[in-house]
């Protein structure tokens, strides 16, 4: 978590704003981050930073068009010095990726000061403490169950019951995997139609809102969830057919052009096999890729082995990482990828 002198600091960066731009991810963690900020502001602009997390100088027109007074950078693992370079206004970056030194930038990470991963979500909740709801299911949506689950616990006990130990069962064995899975789902897709789901996402009130689709709101975000829910259960129900159980590693590729699906078909792969997985995406030439490994399993030194020759990056977590390999290098990159795992 952040130190209290981090807290402080980024309290005022909160409060002492007028015109935010709210830069994030496109995945729980930096979902839930936006709202949570957007909330305790009460003011502000969001712009999700789909597939690659890397704000560059082609980030800067936007700036330049929303001419907001500060610019927050929330669950973004990479910013070009470039870009903060040529940024007008002050950037407050908050992250929980591998640390980066840059100049001139409010940087929040607490892999700096205490070493640990701590995902995005729970520090914007240390700063504001408001919307329990949103900073749980951004967590547990990172992989992480976060020292204030009980609290949550006790405000919603038939969400997240005392039967669920783990953050593995949270995100894929309890009441919370529908709505951990709604927050992904509705990031896919157009860039237009994802800013209707996040606007009428900010102003739900709960998560049994969603749940029981008891607003307007509620019943727009189902319908959008159950839409693409569709596309995703007949993909995991394809990749189960194909594993082979004499293999440790599990690979799927598919070739949709509409959607992304590959973390959250990776994570749930990683789950109930246990094996490492490689979780891929054809498109444009390049396989973008998901990959996932056991606990003990250093998967990211592996992809930087396995990434030496080939065309193509990625990096990550020690057990989540994500890469881009151009189509014809892909069969040496697994080959690579087994050998620098020893499968």
């Amino acid at each position: 978590m952040l130190t209290d002198a981090e807290v402080i600091k980024l309290r005022d960066h909160f409060d002492t704003t007028k015109r935010p731009l709210f830069f994030y991810h496109d995945d729980p963690d930096g979902l839930a981050s936006y709202i949570m900020s957007q909330h305790y502001c009460n003011e502000g602009r969001g712009v999700v930073v789909k597939a690659h997390p890397l704000i560059g100088i082609n980030w800067l027109p936007k700036v330049q068009e929303v001419e907001p007074d500060k610019v927050f950078i929330l669950d973004i693992a990479q910013v070009d010095q470039e870009f903060i370079d040529a940024c007008p206004v002050p950037i407050v970056w908050v992250d929980h990726h591998d640390p980066q030194k840059r100049d001139n930038v409010a940087y929040f990470n607490p892999r700096v000061t205490s070493g640990k991963n701590v995902p995005t979500p729970a520090l914007i909740w240390q700063v504001t403490q408001k919307d329990l709801w949103l900073a749980t299911l951004g967590c547990i949506g990172d992989w992480y169950l976060p020292p204030f689950a009980d609290e949550f616990r006790k405000e919603y006990p038939d969400l997240l019951p005392k039967n669920i130990k783990t953050v593995e069962q949270a995100l894929f064995d309890s009441p919370l995997t529908e709505l951990i899975r709604l927050f992904s789902f509705i990031l896919k897709g157009p860039t237009s139609e994802v800013n209707k789901n996040v606007r009428v996402l900010s102003k739900v009130e709960g998560p049994e809102e969603l749940l029981k689709q008891s607003t307007s709101r509620g019943k727009l975000l189902w319908r959008a969830y159950e839409h693409i829910n569709e596309s995703y259960k007949a993909m995991i129900n394809d990749a189960f057919a194909k594993i082979d159980p004499h293999d440790k590693l599990v690979k799927y590729i598919y070739n949709d052009d509409r959607l992304s699906l590959t973390k959250d078909l990776a994570n749930e792969l990683l789950y109930r096999c246990g094996k490492v997985v490689v979780l891929g995406r054809e498109r444009f030439g390049e396989v973008r890729c998901s990959l996932r490994s056991p606990a003990g399993i250093n998967l990211k030194a592996a992809l930087e082995k396995a990434l030496v020759g080939i065309q193509g990056y990625g990096g990550g977590h020690e057990n989540a990482c994500g890469a881009a390999i151009k189509v014809e290098d892909f069969p040496r990159f697994l080959e690579n990828l087994r050998a620098a795992l020893k499968l």
